[in-house]
């Protein structure tokens, strides 16, 4: 039998919000086919519904070729309900051109995702609880470049982590309202598309995003200067309020933690080695424990223009059900850098220029998208490769 008959359906649920008034937009009834004709052109079929009356979604088809282990199989070429702007209804269709984006292959394991953004939802951030207790945090493996992430002890609250990097629609939904609302960034943020993370993003800006998308939702905003809500400038003096219920960026401890979705002592969110099946990053031959077949940018993701980011959830998550903590975009933390402190809820040195980044990114190299790997930057600094994910204290 033709493979690409053994038809595996899958549905995918978006995100759900943590406070809106609304759900967010849903994918169902996923079919595909070949067409009968040669053409290798396959049909796409789904429904999508919206209770947000005149929403219109970001549509993202993503193909496995593994069972749905991976979802690396280029999909470039597509037409149909597909991209920004799609509205509510049944029987919608993507047409994917697969004789062109994967050319004489095929799998008696494939599996499609129909992915939905919708862009005037609120949140839609899908945190994840991280537990708490008591963890090791640094170089496990005793891989001779990390000597400045040593293995640290750390007894972590319990927390909640996005279970995405924040997207660019994230980022536009909240900064379009911020911006109104007496706030002021120093970069509006880019994004290859609606559904690749938001970068180009300094740490003050994520700070105060973060701010703005609490008031937004009606919760306390966390950080502040001078004893009031953090709106304007780049200010390096801001305190963080620990025990409100508002958004803010993770520690480096729990960012760590949570990468390592509770597998101790490994490289990676998964094991001891990676390839570009796992993340995306840039491969090289440099370090015995990088096992990808294919070389340099990820193959799927290395069109067009820079940034070469991946829509986030294109991997496989990790064993908190967290995606993208190892590749796409580096991860603003709150820390200021110094010394690991160890003990309870660590927060960074008490004074420093530098500010902590983690996770590694699609144009460096495997090391970085090591669990330990530390990077940093000035707070006001941007890059194609710099983005983040929003942490709670509790919901």
């Amino acid at each position: 039998m033709n493979p690409w008959l053994k038809l595996l359906v899958c549905l995918l649920s978006a995100s759900v919000c943590v406070r809106s008034a609304s759900a967010a937009p849903t994918v169902s009834n996923v079919t595909f086919a070949p067409r009968a004709d040669g053409s290798r052109l396959v049909d796409v079929f789904y429904d999508l519904s919206d209770d947000w009356a005149g929403a219109t979604s970001s549509i993202a088809l993503a193909v496995s070729s593994d069972g749905g282990a991976t979802y690396v199989v280029p999909v470039k070429s597509v037409t149909g309900a597909v991209g920004d702007g799609v509205t509510a209804g049944t029987g919608k269709r993507i047409v994917w051109d697969a004789g062109t984006d994967w050319p004489g292959q095929s799998s008696s394991q494939i599996k499609v995702q129909v992915r939905a953004w919708d862009l005037r939802h609120e949140g839609g951030y899908g945190f994840v609880r991280i537990p708490g207790g008591n963890y090791q945090i640094g170089n496990l493996m005793g891989d001779s470049d990390l000597s400045y992430a040593p293995v640290t002890s750390v007894m972590l609250s319990g927390f909640y982590l996005a279970a995405h990097q924040t997207t660019k629609a994230q980022w536009d939904v909240v900064f379009s309202w911020a911006t109104g609302n007496g706030y002021t960034f120093a970069n509006a943020g880019a994004g290859k598309a609606s559904h690749h993370p938001v970068q180009r993003v300094s740490w003050h800006d994520a700070v105060k995003w973060a701010n703005a998308a609490s008031e937004k939702e009606g919760l306390t905003p966390c950080y502040r200067v001078g004893g009031q809500v953090y709106r304007t400038g780049n200010q390096d003096s801001v305190t963080c309020d620990w025990g409100a219920n508002g958004y803010r960026l993770p520690t480096e401890a729990e960012w760590e933690v949570a990468a390592r979705g509770g597998l101790s002592g490994k490289r990676f969110p998964w094991g001891d080695t990676i390839t570009h099946g796992q993340a995306n990053y840039y491969s090289s031959f440099t370090y015995s424990y990088d096992v990808s077949p294919t070389r340099g940018y990820h193959p799927t993701y290395a069109t067009g223009n820079f940034p070469y980011t991946s829509p986030v959830g294109s991997f496989a998550a990790n064993g908190y059900g967290l995606y993208d903590m190892a590749g796409n975009v580096f991860q603003w933390c709150w820390d200021v850098y110094g010394a690991y402190s160890g003990g309870s809820d660590p927060r960074g040195a008490a004074s420093g220029s530098w500010r902590v980044l983690r996770g590694g990114n699609w144009i460096m190299n495997e090391d970085y998208a090591r669990c330990a790997q530390r990077f940093i930057s000035l707070p006001a600094g941007v890059s194609d490769y710099y983005g983040f994910r929003l942490a709670r204290g509790r919901p």
